[in-house]
């Protein structure tokens, strides 16, 4: 069990007590990412989580990193489209320190002119990696095509010509904004003394000022079946297939998933067996869903020669016909939910694990689901609800994206199926 408390000024604190274990994972979840940017600000949730590690009223970059590497500390942060986590894992005993530098990050990062311009350079070169990365870039393109109107459309890491024209101000602005008391959880699980922490949280973070929320503007849709194109001088062409999917909270994620298994997550899935193993033209092949606040998306993914995708297309869409036509097998279901149930329980085995599902799940949702309702979860879902999902979201128009040789070439009839 966990316990949840709020500090006056509105941070809300989630920890779970591991004993067994002698490390703690902390994390400080801000409410900040690029969905909740607008498009002249595209790309500075990810900017600032940069800057952040470059310096602060105390710390230099270079004493941020040797007082985390003298605690025997990781020290770390990414940036999603929802939210931008910073985040330690230590011994037990170092967890004042490691909050400590958590919160100096958060809120007194000075945001260098000097260091600013190099890290611009670094994010320079993260976009044009992904722009070199096919796998990375169909999977870009797929949610500007099926995401068109909705601020999840952007990307995470921005665009150029923005990371190009902003400005200290800008970042300053946008702190100022989204990280906010209210607006931040700080999410702990591992060994620490209850009491102690309520103490650290207090002393860390109690004295944050309390700021005004923004409005956000409202969204414009949720789906929509477009289609990206993009040629590029490679061997291999990117494909990816999207369809609705369901949005983050929503009771139907438990379907979706265990027919995620058993269509496209696994080497013993649909997908793999058929485009992989029967017809040998395709390494990669696989599915997945996307949870987001509000909507969701679910992707097939295959990676082939010029020669084989327009098959390998054709074979996509024959399987989901067919899913859709003939429905599922028991045992194929029986082992569908039986992965899902390992696999979830698997990846719940370390202290990060239980912070980051606390620190998502009450900074997104506000709730926490623990280890055995999932699980009830899971092995409450049935045939009958898995079908009802599939159904519903693989049987309307879908989008698509295409990224390598003759891409551009390829028709649009093999990518956009229902129109």
């Amino acid at each position: 069990m966990y316990e949840l408390f709020t500090l006056s000024n509105g941070v809300r604190v989630i920890a779970e007590s591991i004993r067994h274990f002698r490390s703690v994972s902390v994390g400080l979840w801000v409410g900040a990412g690029s969905m909740y940017e607008t498009p002249r600000e595209n790309g500075l949730s990810h900017f600032l989580e940069h800057m952040l590690f470059k310096g602060t009223q105390r710390r230099t970059a270079r004493q941020i990193a040797e007082e985390m590497d003298g605690i025997g500390g990781q020290i770390n942060a990414f940036t999603s489209k929802e939210c931008t986590c910073y985040y330690a894992k230590v011994i037990d005993e170092h967890l004042p320190t490691a909050l400590d530098v958590l919160s100096d990050l958060l809120r007194c990062a000075t945001l260098d002119e000097g260091e600013m311009e190099k890290e611009r350079g670094v994010i320079l070169e993260e976009i044009a990696m992904v722009e070199d990365t096919p796998e990375d870039l169909v999977h870009e393109l797929l949610c500007d095509a099926a995401l068109a109107g909705n601020p999840l459309a952007q990307p995470i890491l921005g665009v150029n010509e923005g990371i190009r024209s902003y400005r200290r101000e800008n970042l300053a602005r946008f702190r100022a904004t989204h990280y906010r008391p209210d607006n931040t959880v700080l999410a702990v699980a591992g060994r620490y003394d209850s009491a102690a922490l309520r103490e650290l949280a207090e002393r860390y973070l109690g004295s944050w000022q309390p700021a005004e929320a923004p409005d956000m503007p409202a969204w414009e849709r949720c789906f929509t079946p477009g289609l990206r194109r993009r040629n590029k001088d490679i061997e291999q062409v990117h494909l990816c297939v999207g369809f609705p999917g369901v949005a983050l909270g929503d009771a139907d994620i438990y379907p979706l998933s265990v027919f995620n298994n058993l269509f496209g997550g696994g080497m013993s899935s649909r997908l793999f067996q058929r485009i992989r193993e029967e017809s040998g033209m395709a390494y990669t092949v696989y599915s997945y869903p996307t949870a987001y606040p509000g909507c969701g998306l679910y992707t097939l993914y295959a990676g082939t020669s010029a020669q084989h995708a327009p098959r390998v297309l054709e074979m996509l869409r024959e399987e989901v016909e067919r899913v859709l036509r003939d429905g599922v097998e028991t045992e194929e279901f029986r082992k569908a939910r039986e992965q899902l149930k390992g696999g979830f329980i698997l990846g719940q085995e370390s202290a990060s694990s239980h912070m980051s599902s606390l620190g998502r799940g009450e900074l997104l949702l506000r709730r926490v689901q623990d280890e055995d309702e999932v699980i009830e979860r899971v092995n409450a879902t049935t045939m009958e609800d898995v079908m009802r999902v599939a159904r519903n979201l693989l049987s309307g128009p879908n989008a698509a994206s295409a990224v390598g040789r003759g891409a551009e070439e390829l028709p649009e009839e093999l990518l956009l199926w229902r129109r």
